[in-house]
């Protein structure tokens, strides 16, 4: 079944990439928005605009996934998106913006749970999860750097009021991808068969479980401090333009992406807790160099701008690191349902850092932004240590 999956693997990264792209045009709107003279704190709440829908749609999409099957599913998912993204361009009004991100953000909880999905029900071995987790998920960083290169160079051109109709050109990818996936044989999983949602929620409250999905929120809580709010931190911290700062963004998509590349490649050589451990070390290391330098050196040292990208190399493997160990232990019948779990503690891990995010800003306390992720990666550290010391049993 694992030589089965390099045949559907494509339609997969590309549908990784096309909502990756999607989700993390919020930069970009956060960044264009600001100069249109929308406050900081109505923008961080245009986050949970996209987060809160993933939340509140994952359950009910369970069934609906289990009713028309993971492939129908991704494709009624892609083609929403595709739909979206040619409106987009045509429509200035901010509210448009909070129900573009709504239908964007139900479309992905949707997507994320039939490609989660696919991958559990061909493959079975933990490490070979982890590598193939890794794989799609570094396609997801490819999406963020290809919109922030992509839009930088636009919004810093002659034509930048023209920024938004780079939106249909993720429409066409999005069409090309249903074309593969309506060409892909997929193999469909067994349904849970007239069993009731919350009772069957009741089977993952262990320990173990709990400490699982709060690894999960704090990671996105931490990543979201970066992906989307470091533009803003570049631009009116450090003060560079638009272009640089969106850059940046860039350049953190690229290590991320070096990360999970590099993880699906040497994954098997090693333990997942080991691993996961080692990157939490360097991301540690790596802030503290940052904050000192920040302190005991230049609060706006231009120094920060290339290091903090390089967190993106040791920050991207924990997610599908910790994913991949858990999914291999769910029962395959039960994996839509716990990956409708996943999204959900993602999607509030992302709404809550957005915010927080959104009145540091607003009171002009960007100086605390590096000790901020700093004191974020220390509480999640100490929670993935708790985790894995729990971690023992097989659900």
């Amino acid at each position: 079944m694992t030589s089965k999956l390099s045949h559907i693997s494509l339609p997969l990264k590309l549908s990784f990439l096309i909502f990756s792209m999607v989700l993390n045009c919020m930069g970009l709107v956060i960044l264009q928005l600001a100069e249109a003279k929308i406050t900081y704190s109505e923008l961080g709440f245009l986050e949970s605009f996209k987060d809160l829908p993933i939340a509140f749609i994952s359950l009910f999409a369970v069934s609906f996934i289990n009713k028309t099957g993971t492939k129908k599913a991704l494709i009624l998912a892609l083609i929403i998106v595709g739909f979206c993204s040619c409106l987009l361009p045509f429509i200035a009004d901010f509210w448009f913006y909070k129900v573009w991100f709504a239908i964007i953000g139900a479309c992905f909880a949707i997507g994320k749970i039939c490609v989660f999905g696919i991958i559990r029900n061909n493959i079975s071995d933990e490490k070979s999860l982890a590598k193939t987790m890794s794989n799609v998920e570094a396609s997801f960083m490819i999406g963020i750097f290809v919109v922030n290169t992509g839009f930088g160079w636009v919004i810093s051109s002659q034509y930048a009021e023209f920024w938004k109709f780079g939106f249909l050109m993720i429409a066409v990818l999005s069409a090309v991808t249903i074309f593969l996936l309506v060409k892909a044989d997929i193999s469909e999983s067994k349904p849970l068969e007239n069993k009731n949602i919350i009772s069957e929620l009741s089977g993952f409250t262990k320990p173990a479980v709990l400490l699982f999905l709060a690894v999960i929120f704090s990671i996105v809580f931490v990543e979201q401090g970066f992906n989307s709010w470091l533009p803003s931190f570049y631009k009116n911290h450090l003060k560079v333009n638009s272009f640089f700062a969106l850059q940046a963004t860039s350049f953190l998509a690229l290590f991320s992406y070096a990360g999970r590349t590099i993880t699906a490649n040497v994954i098997r050589r090693f333990p997942l807790h080991g691993y996961y451990i080692s990157c939490m070390s360097f991301i540690v290391t790596l802030l503290i160099i940052i904050v000192g330098i920040q302190y005991f050196e230049s609060e706006d040292s231009r120094l920060i701008l290339f290091l903090f990208p390089v967190i993106g190399l040791f920050l991207s493997p924990l997610y599908p690191v910790i994913n991949s160990k858990m999914i291999a232990q769910v029962d395959k019948d039960k994996i839509n349902l716990f990956t409708s779990l996943i999204v959900i503690f993602s999607s509030l891990g992302s709404s809550v850092s957005s915010i927080i995010m959104a009145i540091l800003f607003e009171k002009q306390l960007l100086h605390l932004y590096p000790l901020y992720i700093l004191s974020s990666v220390i509480l999640l550290f100490v929670i993935s240590l708790i985790y894995f010391n729990v971690s023992k049993k097989k659900i």
